[in-house]
Order: C-alpha cells, then structure tokens, then sequence
C-alpha cells in the first residue's frame, strides 16, 4: 500500500487504519497470523518505529495480540460472562452476537465409588452420568465442558443428541436452573488431548471453571469442570 506521507495524519495511523481495514474485510482473519514487522515496513515502505507504533497501539486496542516467540495475530472475538450470574454458554454466545454450538466427546455412566467423580453427597450412593462435549462459537472451539449429573434423574442425557443448549433441554424436562455454588477459577494449560479437542497448542492457557449448578429445588443438577481458551473468553465483574 502507498501511503499518503504528505498527509497530515501521521504514518503509524495510516499503518493501522489498513491493517484494521483489512481485519474487517476479512483479508487478516481472526486467530491467524499477520505478516512480520520486516514484512510490514517493506510492504508500506516506512521505518521500523513506524510499524511498531501503529502495532502497538492496535495491541493496546484488542485488535491484535502478541504472541511470545509466535508473532503477532487477530485476536479472537471473546465471550464475556458475568461471574456472578448463572448464565448459559448459548446465552453469552448471543449476547456477544455468536451462533453456539456443540458435540459430544464423551458420555458414559460412571458407578458409584469411581474415583474420578467428584466429592458430592448426591454422589455417594448413585452410579453417575458423564458428558463431555466442546461448546463453540462461530465453530470456533472454545470450551470443554465436563459435567456430572445424578444417574437417577439424568439418565436421559445418554440418548439426547446435546447439540444444543442444555439449559433449554433441561427446561423442556421441567429442570429450572436457580443458582451456582461453591464456584471458582483456576489458570491451568492444556494438555495434548484437551489442546486437539480445542484446535490450540498444549501448553497453551486455559481456565478451569469449577462449579456446582443447582434447581430451583435446590438439589444438585451437575458439577462441572470446564476447560475454557483464555483468549477466547473473558470474565468480568461487577462491584455490588
């Protein structure tokens, strides 16, 4: 691109305003790699402040993210959640204006006394239903959802097709969701397989969102460990 060096608008702006341009076109899309700093200053003829600059600043805007040893990429729309709402994966994605989606990876009955179930005492005498599925929006992966549900009550899950919102599901079953319990984030990465599952590298960060999902009974519905792309979701928290 020639850019307008008599112009009165400063050269960096210039640089960002077709980078943006060309993110929004479609030409640099989201997650992927933009070209070099060395390929930038020969592509608009400028000096390597000049690109600096005006990647810097789109950096500090959340267009673009900085990736150590990587390079430079668009950043990836992300999901915001209220942490102290109880709030669907379906919903936030709407709320951000994405289309949701899932599959199922996993799902089996675990009896009662395996090891790998959460402590519960709705747990303790009952065989338990596992599912696993990667919620995603626009496709793109960006949580895997772990829940543990009461064989009693839930056994149904092992023949729905769970595309879906599960929230929806389970309203159609006359489950209302009340509230959450005994919920917590952790920082974590990703393993081999989670990273597969996820379309990411291992290694690469990941919050672990622990929580105990109740009706309006208050009986336990699920515990769930949710494996989410820290660059692909954001929490936000509102002081009372």
């Amino acid at each position: 691109m020639n850019l307008h060096k008599a112009s009165t608008t400063p050269l960096f702006e210039q640089v960002k305003e077709d980078i943006s341009r060309k993110i929004k076109s479609g030409e640099y899309t989201a997650g992927h790699k933009i070209p070099t700093e060395l390929e930038l200053i020969e592509a608009y003829d400028v000096s390597r402040i000049t690109i600096r600059r005006a990647i810097e600043d789109l950096c500090k805007e959340g267009i673009l993210i900085k990736k150590q040893g990587k390079g430079t990429f668009v950043q990836e729309k992300r999901i915001f959640r209220k942490i102290e709402h109880t709030v669907s994966f379906s919903d936030s994605c709407r709320a951000g204006n994405m289309v949701p989606s899932a599959s199922v990876t996993k799902r089996k009955v675990m009896l009662s006394g395996d090891p790998e179930i959460p402590e519960h005492s709705a747990f303790e005498h009952t065989s338990v239903v596992y599912i696993q599925r990667v919620r995603s929006a626009d496709n793109i992966p960006v949580m895997l959802e772990n829940n543990y549900y009461p064989y009693d009550k839930y056994s149904f899950l092992l023949t729905e097709p769970l595309k879906n919102s599960l929230y929806d599901l389970l309203k159609a079953h006359n489950i209302k969701i009340e509230c959450s319990l005994n919920s917590y984030i952790d920082a974590v990465k990703a393993t081999v397989e989670q990273a597969a599952l996820l379309d990411i590298s291992p290694g690469d960060p990941l919050f672990l969102l622990s929580t105990e999902i109740y009706d309006d009974h208050n009986q336990l519905v699920y515990i769930g460990r949710q494996m989410i792309v820290a660059s692909r979701y954001r929490f936000s928290y509102e002081n009372a």
